[in-house]
C-alpha cells in the first residue's frame, strides 16, 4: 500500500508498505540481477550501505538456478539472506534484449536462451509462474519491450499486446497468490506503461492499465537510447494519467540528474546497473562530480574518494589504495568501488526525501542538478 505524505510540486514523498518492510520513497533499488550485486556485495552489505530494495531478474534466474530450485530453498528471502522487500523484473526486456532469435505471438515469445542456445518459451502466464516461485514482494507484468525508435503503428499495436498480457498477467497473479504451497502470498503485481516515445501512446495505454487498479505502475521502455529531455517530457506527459494512490517507478534510470528529474516529475521508484557498472571501471560518484580514480592523479592521494561521503569504504581507504586495487585488478577493488557508489546512490535519495521533509527540494534540485553528472574538479 503506497502513503503520500506530502508533495512539493509534482515531487512526492510517501511510504510504501508490503509484507517484507516499509520502504521510504522516493528510493533506489539496487540491482542484484542474479541475486547478487556484481562486485562481490552480499545482502548483508546492502543492509550496511542502507538499500532498502532488491531487485533480481526474473530471465536470469529462471535459466540460472532455475525458478523451481528456488522456491525449494524457500524462495530468494531465504536463498539471499535478505529480508527486507525484493522487486523481479519480470524478464520481458531481457527476452527482446538478449535473444538473437525471438518469435513474438499473441501466446508470449519463443526465444533461445543466451547461456546455452535452448529454446525457451515465456509469456504473462509463465512469468507469473517463475516470479511466485521466487517469492518475490513485487512481481512486474509481462510486457513487450519494442525497439526504440519503433514506428507509431507498431508501438501501438504493442500496446495493445501489453495491454492484453497484463490482463492475464493479473488473473494468473491472482490464481497463484490463492495456492496453499506459493511462497508469497502477498506479493504485489505491478503494471508497466509502454508507448515508445510517442505521447499519444504513453497516455493512452496508461488511462487503460489504471483502470486494472494495480499494487503499483511503472514507465518502461525508457533509457535506452533516446535523449534525456525526450525521456523526461514522456515522464511528463504520462504522470498526470498515473494514479495518484499507487507507487511509480521509472524503469532502468538512472544516472543522479535522471533522478532528481525524476523526482521532480513526480517518480517514486528507480533502478539502475550504473552505479555498480560504472564502479567496476573506476567510474566513482561523489558530491561534487564524478571521478576516475583510475587517473594518475589519484596514484599517491590519502583522501578518501569522496571527502564528504560517509560511507564504510570513504571511512577507511584512500583515493590511492581503492586505485591500486583496481589497477592490480583485485576483487576488493571491486567490491570497494561498488560499495561506495551503491551508498552514494542510498545517500542521494535519503537527502532527497529530507529536502522534501524540510519543503526545500527545490533548492536541494538547483544546488545538485549541474553537478553530479560531469565530471569532479580535482582536489
Amino acid at each position: 500500500m503506497y502513503r503520500l505524505i506530502k508533495q512539493a510540486g509534482n515531487a512526492r514523498r510517501g511510504e510504501f508498505t508490503t509484507v517484507h518492510g516499509t520502504v521510504q520513497t522516493p528510493g533506489f533499488m539496487n540491482v542484484a540481477t542474479t541475486a547478487a550485486i556484481k562486485g562481490g556485495l552480499s545482502a548483508f552489505d546492502l543492509k550496511d550501505i542502507r538499500c532498502q530494495v532488491m531487485l533480481c531478474n526474473t530471465y536470469h534466474l529462471h535459466v540460472r538456478t532455475g525458478d523451481a530450485k528456488i522456491k525449494e530453498m524457500g524462495g530468494l528471502h531465504k536463498f539471499t539472506g535478505w529480508d527486507k522487500p525484493i522487486l523481479t523484473d519480470s524478464g520481458g526486456f531481457q527476452v527482446f534484449s538478449l535473444a538473437k532469435l525471438r518469435s513474438i505471438k499473441e501466446e508470449g515469445v519463443t526465444f533461445n536462451s543466451h547461456i546455452d542456445g535452448r529454446k525457451i518459451f515465456m509469456g504473462p502466464e509463465e512469468s507469473m509462474r517463475i516470479q511466485s516461485n521466487l517469492g518475490s514482494t513485487i512481481a512486474m507484468a509481462f510486457d513487450e519491450c519494442v525497439e526504440n525508435p519503433s514506428t507509431h503503428d507498431y508501438s501501438k499495436k504493442s500496446c495493445e499486446r501489453t495491454t492484453r498480457w497484463l490482463f492475464r498477467c493479473k488473473e494468473e497473479h491472482e490464481r497463484l497468490n490463492a495456492l496453499h504451497d506459493t511462497v508469497n502470498k502477498n506479493q504485489l503485481l505491478f503494471g508497466i506503461n509502454q508507448g515508445c516515445t510517442y505521447p499519444d501512446l504513453r497516455i493512452k495505454h496508461m488511462e487503460e492499465i489504471a483502470k486494472l487498479d494495480l499494487d503499483g505502475y511503472a514507465i518502461g521502455g525508457l533509457a535506452v537510447g533516446e535523449p534525456a529531455e525526450v525521456m523526461y517530457e514522456i515522464i511528463s506527459a504520462v504522470e498526470p494519467y498515473m494514479p495518484n494512490n499507487k507507487i511509480r517507478y521509472l524503469m532502468g534510470v538512472g544516472t543522479p540528474v535522471n533522478i532528481l528529474e525524476g523526482v521532480r516529475r513526480g517518480v517514486d521508484l528507480f533502478d539502475c546497473v550504473m552505479p555498480s557498472r560504472n564502479a567496476r571501471h573506476g567510474h566513482l560518484f561523489t558530491w561534487n562530480g564524478i571521478i576516475n580514480i583510475n587517473n594518475a592523479c589519484f596514484e599517491t592521494d590519502v583522501l578518501p574518494i569522496d571527502p564528504a561521503c560517509d560511507c564504510p569504504v570513504c571511512r577507511n581507504f584512500s583515493r590511492a589504495y581503492v586505485r591500486h586495487l583496481l589497477k592490480a585488478k583485485e576483487v576488493l577493488g571491486l567490491r570497494l568501488a561498488v560499495m561506495h557508489n551503491l551508498y552514494f546512490y542510498n545517500s542521494l535519495m535519503e537527502k532527497i526525501r529530507e529536502a522534501l521533509d524540510n519543503g526545500t527540494f527545490e533548492d536541494f534540485y538547483k544546488k545538485y542538478v549541474n553537478v553530479l553528472d560531469k565530471r569532479a574538479p580535482l582536489n
